[in-house]
């Protein structure tokens, strides 16, 4: 069993590694890490389109991804549109022009799925994706938890 300090270094090592390749993506577009980031989320979870989903689901700071939304919109990757129903809420949507960038980020992950997991056979590949999960559930369980 892994100590603490080694599981934690692992999960660092594997941040910088991801980091270090969206990092090519962010320089071939002028973009910066938490702007990639919101082009992914957007790009990914489809009616989760808000500022806020930004915020809770990808735990950034609210002013960081406010910063980087303007930006994204003056770049012309992003456009803002009042919901119909709520005037306070504000969904934001990639443009076409953000496509390539996109293609970019996929292609980097690709890689970085293919770095992390070399050497691991179809099954391992699984195991681990079966293991990961149950942490996540056993995480998601006591930190609810903490918060009630």
């Amino acid at each position: 069993m892994p100590q603490n300090t080694e599981l934690l270094l692992g999960i660092r090592r594997m941040i910088r590694l991801y980091e270090t390749m969206i990092r090519q993506v962010c320089a071939q577009y002028g973009l910066t890490q938490i702007e990639t980031d919101i082009i992914a989320f957007l790009h990914n979870n489809p009616g989760k389109d808000t500022a806020r989903d930004i915020v809770e689901l990808r735990m950034l700071q609210k002013g960081n991804v406010s910063q980087a939304v303007e930006t994204l919109i003056q770049k012309g990757f992003l456009t803002r549109t009042p919901d119909t129903r709520d005037r306070r809420l504000i969904h934001l949507s990639l443009t076409p022009e953000a496509e390539p960038v996109m293609e970019a980020i996929s292609g980097a992950r690709g890689q970085f799925q293919e770095r992390l997991f070399e050497g691991f056979s179809r099954e391992e590949r699984l195991l681990y994706a079966s293991l990961n999960h149950r942490l996540f559930e056993n995480a998601e369980k006591y930190t609810s938890a903490e918060r009630k």
